[in-house]
């Protein structure tokens, strides 16, 4: 079973896919953010063409675990891709996953001339991580 992971943003969604054995996340592809309708369209899709089995969504939440707007986009955007797949959604936290992706491209000594570009795909791959790290997959 691999697991599809979308980093949910303003302009871009990230996405990431795990292995079949759900131990390791690696970065897909990043999509340009359209409409809900659209882009869960897009989500959807790409579940199927990659045979996902779930699909973890990012949801930020403050510093005391309180939904914030973008977090209440993103329960929005879950009931829009639930309406065109029977993939299960499941929400992930998803802080500091940005951060966590601009760290791991300085430890991996990328220049910071090439650490401009977008961390989306990144992004979705540190999420899909800890979620399987957690073992919540199991």
């Amino acid at each position: 079973m691999k697991v599809l992971a979308v980093d949910p943003g303003e302009k871009r969604l990230g996405l990431a896919i795990s292995d079949p054995t759900k131990r390791i996340a690696s970065p897909l592809t990043v999509l340009s953010h359209v409409s809900r309708r659209v882009d869960a369209a897009s989500i959807a899709e790409s579940a199927r063409q990659n045979e996902a089995e779930l699909i973890v969504l990012g949801k930020s939440l403050d510093e005391d675990g309180n939904p914030t707007l973008q977090s209440r986009r993103t329960d929005r955007l879950a009931e829009a891709i639930r309406e065109q797949t029977d993939v299960p959604v499941i929400m992930w936290d998803e802080s500091f996953s940005t951060q966590d992706a601009r760290q791991a491209r300085i430890l991996m000594g990328t220049t910071r001339q090439k650490r401009r570009g977008h961390l989306d795909a990144l992004a979705a791959t540190v999420i899909l991580q800890s979620y399987l790290d957690s073992g919540a997959n199991t």
